[in-house]
């Protein structure tokens, strides 16, 4: 099994499309450590009436539950959409190893007000599968419109 960032961000993706199904702006995340996937969530704002349950922030909850740990150095990210300020906070706090992304959220990503906001020694990649994404999102906004 070729368990590469493609890989993984192809799972972040289809979370990403459950999240528009459920009328969620279609972000998705995969939380993973040593190949395997911890979580898989989808932004929850709507259902939730939680402006913070971004789907970053559910996979975070859900990894440091899992891990009993308030720390993620060896976890890698996988996330859709570009996290805003407050994921990315979340994020250092967290001395999460890697994040990936797909898309860059050119109105509300962390790295428009803040590219410092990832911990120094979190690595971080970004652009694949980024078409994809982008195109889910003009989908679900365009629809809304109508």
């Amino acid at each position: 099994m070729d368990y590469s960032d493609e890989y993984f961000l192809k799972k972040a993706l289809a979370e990403a499309e459950n999240a528009r199904e459920s009328g969620e702006v279609p972000v998705g995340a995969v939380l993973v450590c040593d190949n395997k996937i911890i979580t898989k969530t989808h932004n929850q704002v709507e259902l939730l009436n939680d402006a913070t349950a971004h789907a970053e922030m559910l996979a975070i909850t859900a990894g440091c539950a899992h891990f009993q740990s308030k720390y993620l150095p060896d976890c890698t990210l996988y996330v859709s959409l570009e996290p805003c300020p407050m994921c990315a906070a979340a994020l250092y706090w967290t001395q999460i190893g890697k994040v990936v992304w797909s898309a860059s959220d050119e109105k509300r990503g962390f790295t428009q007000y803040a590219p410092d906001l990832i911990h120094p020694k979190t690595a971080c990649s970004h652009g694949l599968l980024a078409a994809e994404s982008a195109q889910l999102l003009r989908n679900f906004f365009a629809e809304k419109r109508k």
